[in-house]
């Protein structure tokens, strides 16, 4: 029995449900899910296994036109998705007409390798309003076989990733078969925290915060973890901690939550707040950062 693996890349516009759909792929909580745009900020790889395949998903920021240096980093990871994709997923919600960058879409329609698309968020439709969009989508996407889902509910995604196991390649698997993600685990506790932040915290600050495990120790019955997180203004500092640091200790204590699950596992978490000055402009800090890795 020949072995199929591949990349299946998942573009579209900001808070289309592009993280919903790969958590929903891959089981787990990969990426981060929130009601504002822009929360995914990488590239982030969930891996899912099966005797005879192994699909690569890979989740990517929403479609924008940067206004600085970090969002110019987060559309390199999209374009990076265009180079190594397999299978492309172009997602749209209900109600959308175009993607928010003329060259993305032209990419697109002219893609050499199968594009699904999908129709994401259904179940705040009518059949009338589906039928309109399936067609509308038909002329602009030609090359594009359509589906209608509902990722946060999981209506159609087992007949888009049976679709995906039939259209990809034969390849010996990419990665170990035991593999979830590419990434290191203190990527996952920086993305919780952020998470949390996004959640909690209104205007500038959810965008203005990068988040950075210093310490990772993993002891026989408990995780240790030590984060800084990184806003630009000592106004955005004193927000964060909150009165009496009331709002950094919840931001602590949900995240410790989720990471129990998560590492199945004891967690105890420290947090600290630092004042980076600009870091979203500055490239060394960027690259520090895991973006503009070019």
């Amino acid at each position: 029995m020949s072995h199929k693996a591949g990349y299946v890349n998942i573009i579209g516009n900001p808070n289309v449900g592009k993280s919903t759909l790969m958590n929903a792929f891959v089981g787990e909580r990969l990426s981060i899910i929130t009601s504002k745009a822009q929360t995914t900020r990488h590239r982030i790889l969930g891996i899912v296994n099966g005797d005879d395949f192994q699909i690569l998903f890979s989740d990517t920021p929403g479609i924008i036109k940067p206004a600085y240096e970090l969002q110019n980093s987060m559309m390199d990871f999209v374009k990076s998705a265009f180079e190594d994709a397999d299978i492309l997923i172009y997602m749209v919600e209900i109600g959308e007409k175009d993607l928010k960058d003329e060259a993305f879409f032209n990419k697109i329609i002219h893609a050499k390798i199968p594009v699904l698309l999908l129709l994401n968020k259904i179940d705040k439709s009518n059949q009338e309003q589906l039928e309109e969009q399936v067609a509308l989508w038909h002329e602009k996407v030609p090359n594009a076989e359509i589906y209608p889902i509902s990722a946060l509910n999981s209506f159609n995604i087992d007949v888009v990733f049976n679709r995906i196991v039939e259209l990809l390649p034969v390849s010996p698997p990419y990665f170990p078969k035991d593999a979830l993600t590419d990434k290191p685990e203190r990527f996952f506790v920086n993305e919780t925290i952020r998470e949390k932040i996004l959640l909690h915290y209104e205007k500038e600050i959810p965008y203005a915060v990068e988040v950075e495990t210093e310490e990772f120790l993993e002891e026989e019955d408990i995780i240790r973890i030590k984060c800084l997180i990184m806003v630009e203004r000592n106004s955005q500092k004193g927000i964060i901690i909150g009165h009496k640091g009331e709002a950094i200790k919840r931001v602590g204590t949900e995240a410790r939550i989720d990471l129990e699950k998560f590492f199945d596992k004891k967690v105890h978490i420290e947090l600290f707040v630092k004042v980076n000055k600009d870091w979203r402009s500055n490239d060394y800090q960027l690259r520090r950062f895991g973006y503009n890795n070019k």
